[in-house]
């Protein structure tokens, strides 16, 4: 495994974190470089996505860099059969960096275990989303001005959503208060849950996105309850639309309350939502240019030292 590879958020220590969200903020600022001139980056999407391979991509357009790879695992030879492991070891031979979705938890591991190309995790399955949790961070701590000692609310699907997964085990170094409100169905797994216990991270489990929960919140992070999980397609029915919320339901809110979405959104938000000051969501999904640019350098053991003293040339 190449120690540059990230496969979950559990990789990185809390200086790890800082620097990163540090480097995501260098390229906020400065978002066009040519440190990547030479080098080509594949994306393998085996699953469906918009905002991450899109804004992986882009980042490394704008750092000079070459994409290569796929957005529909049917137009590779994964199709025809060919096992995860030939697939790696195969575009290893042409690529410097590797930035993989795959449906399955464990998948990113895998693949670190037999290639020494570094592989950055876009998504496993249930498991992890270590990329969407920086641009989470980012964005908590431009909105709030600081990571520490804030109220933190998940809302809908705790059971399945790898994007709060990675969130709860990397604001273990924060000092957070949780709320996780979901449906039975789709409550946060026991794992999660003895990892807030060991770690000392207070939580409140609720089955109402009331105001109290609403109104004691600093963010408040949505998700979507998604299909492709369920293998009872009845339960799915039955829990799709447990929650929504509304402009009104914010009212009474603090004002620093940010609302949250790894996106996309069905009926969790309602479209009366997005002109509240304190919808957040379209700029968290624009932070994750600059902290995917931030992980790429990390992972090709670039840093923004390297970028300065090239540029100053």
């Amino acid at each position: 495994m190449n120690p540059n590879s990230l496969v979950s958020i559990d990789d990185l220590s809390e200086e790890d974190i800082l620097a990163i969200l540090e480097d995501a903020r260098f390229f906020e600022e400065n978002p066009n470089h040519k440190i990547l001139d030479g080098k080509v980056v594949a994306t393998l999407f085996f699953e469906p996505s918009t905002r991450t391979r899109l804004s992986f991509e882009t980042a490394v357009n704008r750092l000079g860099g070459r994409v290569i790879g796929f957005s529909d695992a049917n137009t590779s030879s994964s199709s025809k059969g060919e096992s995860l492991k030939d697939t790696i070891k195969m575009v290893s031979n042409y690529v410097d960096l590797i930035i993989m979705r795959h449906f399955q938890a464990g998948a990113a591991e895998y693949a670190c275990s037999v290639t020494d190309t570094p592989v950055i995790n876009a998504g496993d399955g249930s498991n992890q989303h270590p990329s969407q949790t920086m641009l989470d961070l980012y964005s908590i701590l431009k909105t709030q001005g600081r990571l520490d000692n804030l109220d933190i609310t998940m809302v809908g699907d705790l059971k399945y959503g790898r994007t709060v997964h990675s969130l709860l085990e990397a604001m273990r170094f924060f000092k957070p208060r949780f709320r996780f409100v979901s449906c039975p169905e789709l409550a946060m797994p026991q794992e999660y849950i003895d990892i807030c216990e060991k770690l000392g991270m207070p939580y409140e489990i609720h089955t109402e996105l009331s105001p109290e929960v609403i109104n004691s919140t600093d963010i408040l992070y949505m998700t979507r309850v998604q299909r492709e999980r369920f293998e009872d397609l009845a339960v799915y029915e039955r829990v799709k639309d447990c929650y929504s919320l509304n402009n009104a339901m914010l009212e009474g809110s603090r004002d620093n309350l940010r609302v949250l979405h790894p996106l996309p959104r069905l009926n969790e938000i309602a479209e009366d939502v997005d002109d509240n000051p304190k919808a957040y969501y379209f700029d968290q999904a624009r932070n994750g240019l600059f902290a995917r640019q931030a992980l790429i350098c990390r992972a090709l053991g670039i840093s923004t030292d390297d970028i300065r003293a090239a540029e100053s040339k």
